[in-house]
């Protein structure tokens, strides 16, 4: 516990008991607590916290960060722990406060074409209640089944359909906010266009839980699309299966979606699902592409066009998945590829998240493989190749301690967001900086630009309890 922070008395205890009730506190059960303690950044990155408060209302929202306040006591909002980073690890103990009982999709308004709904909500939930009324979601990362929205929020997450549709950013309307003075902002609404002031909503998107507390969030829904179709195809070099990217997206064609998978990943994610993938032994690479389309005639001219340019430009194979079960079974095999990764070695490291203007992805490719043949370990590339985010997992080599390997793929992973910085890129493309990444994040802004996003955090959180050790840094020492 940093010595700026207070630690949390029984005196503070009963005062967050009597605010949000005595269920809704946890801090005596040490197995409870361990279970707050670390995201999907990996065990490698755990503390504790002293306390988990799960709110359920705006109001215990600001009870809480009231209380937090008067006594300095660093808090870490926290959804549903499938963060990449670390951000919702509780680095200064204190207080974890979380999400998952305000799970309410409160509004679908046909209308105006929004829903609102409470931040513990599960985005594949949202997405299905919009789909019974005639919408679609668009902010669709690949946890979609596992996040809350509001971690899609904290994170401005992205996922498979980005280059269609965009990240989180676009579909973010509207947010109540808590500041860690209790007070409550009302930024946004259910209107898509506005030049009032400096866009304090925009801000506080992709500030991962650093600035306030989102309690409320409108998103807008866009009318469903038509048909979708799905290609699978097979290539037996990685460079040839990225450079078809280019070629499938600059042809004008309707893609929702291009994923990238290559041997090592593929490899894992069938044999997790006990699901062989076509022509498996001599692939090295798969594009996942998805198209859509309101005339199915249409649809199948592009997929076939898709499907020509993918083998004119090295696919061995092109198989088009014919049933929404053929479809669910290849996108099942992305979607669940971190679990099958984390069966494989508990140690591996997702942390990866860089991001390259396309032009630049083959010769990102080349500096992962070069950079994990350098340290003699094992990566599996994998990712959003079209809008150039790519995801590449590093695991753990057999007698490296635990200690080592946190070194030894950190150090990775500067080398990567180096190379992606030189290419015009970022060192986060959807999984944020949390404090995975920060030493980094420091060493690629400019002393002005890190001032100016100090002076933000100060205006919002002038404590630092909120998040702390998080981006853009400690804040204020009192």
């Amino acid at each position: 516990m940093s010595e700026r922070f207070n630690r949390i008395t029984p005196e503070i205890l009963a005062e967050l008991r009597e605010a949000v009730g005595a269920g809704n506190v946890v801090a005596e059960d040490a197995d409870a607590l361990e279970s707050y303690a670390s995201d999907e950044a990996g065990i490698m990155y755990t503390s504790m916290p002293e306390a988990v408060v799960k709110v359920e209302s705006t109001e215990h929202v600001s009870a809480v960060m009231r209380i937090a306040t008067r006594h300095c006591v660093p808090v870490t909002p926290r959804g549903a722990g499938s963060g990449l980073a670390g951000a919702a690890v509780p680095l200064r103990g204190g207080i974890v406060l979380s999400m998952e009982r305000m799970n309410r999709i409160l509004e679908i308004d046909p209308v105006n074409r929004v829903a609102v709904v409470e931040p513990g909500v599960v985005t594949n939930d949202l997405c299905k209640a919009a789909a019974a009324r005639g919408f679609l979601y668009a902010g669709y990362p690949m946890s979609t089944e596992t996040s809350f929205i509001a971690g899609n929020v904290a994170t401005n997450a992205g996922g498979g359909r980005v280059i269609r549709y965009g990240s989180t950013r676009r579909h973010i309307l509207g947010l109540e906010v808590v500041l860690p003075s209790g007070s409550v902002l009302d930024l946004g609404g259910r209107i898509r266009k506005e030049t009032w002031g400096y866009s304090l909503m925009h801000l506080v998107i992709g500030s991962e839980g650093t600035l306030g507390v989102v309690t409320r969030v409108t998103v807008n829904l866009e009318p469903l699309p038509g048909r979708t179709i799905n290609l699978l195809a097979a290539f037996a070099e990685l460079d040839s299966a990225v450079a078809a990217v280019a070629k499938v997206v600059r042809a004008g064609l309707p893609v929702v979606s291009c994923e990238l998978l290559d041997r090592v990943s593929a490899d894992m994610a069938a044999s997790h699902a006990n699901a062989p993938l076509p022509c498996q032994d001599s692939t090295d690479a798969y594009l996942l592409v998805q198209l859509e389309g309101d005339s199915e005639e249409r649809l199948d001219d592009d997929c076939e066009r898709a499907g020509t340019l993918c083998l004119d430009n090295g696919a061995t194979e092109v198989f088009v998945a014919e049933s929404r079960t053929e479809s669910a079974a290849v996108w099942g095999l992305r979607q669940n590829i971190t679990e099958a990764m984390r069966a494989r070695d508990p140690y591996c490291s997702l942390s990866g998240d860089i991001v390259v203007p396309l032009s630049a992805v083959p010769e990102m490719v080349g500096e992962i493989r070069r950079a994990a043949s350098e340290r003699g370990i094992v990566v599996a590339i994998l990712g959003h190749v079209a809008d150039g985010n790519l995801h590449p997992t590093v695991f753990k080599p057999e007698g490296m301690t635990p200690e080592e390997w946190t070194d030894c793929a950190e150090a990775y992973y500067d080398d990567l967001t180096a190379a992606a910085l030189r290419l015009g890129g970022a060192g986060s493309g959807e999984h944020g900086v949390g404090y995975v990444k920060m030493p980094i994040f420091l060493r690629s802004k400019s002393p002005e630009e890190l001032e100016i996003m100090r002076g933000i955090k100060r205006a919002f959180d002038p404590m630092g309890i909120l998040n702390p050790g998080k981006m853009p840094g400690e804040g204020p020492v009192l």
